[in-house]
C-alpha cells in the first residue's frame, strides 16, 4: 500500500484537487470530499495511509 502525502490544490464542491508532493510531475487526483477531513481546506497538507487521509497542517 502506497504511503504519501498530498496538498490539497481546489475544493471544487463535493470534490478535492490533490497533488502528490512528492512527484513533481504529478498529475492532481480528485477526491471525494466524503473520503476526506472535514477540516481541510486549500492548501492543506494531507497524509495517506491504509486507505485513509488525515491532515499533516
Amino acid at each position: 500500500m502506497p504511503v504519501c502525502d498530498y496538498e490539497v490544490i481546489m475544493i471544487d464542491g463535493d470534490y478535492a484537487h490533490l497533488r502528490r508532493l512528492d512527484e513533481e510531475s504529478a498529475e492532481t487526483k480528485m477526491v471525494a470530499r466524503a473520503l476526506l477531513p472535514q477540516e481541510i481546506s486549500e492548501g492543506s497538507i494531507l497524509h495517506y495511509e491504509m486507505l485513509e487521509y488525515s491532515v499533516v497542517r
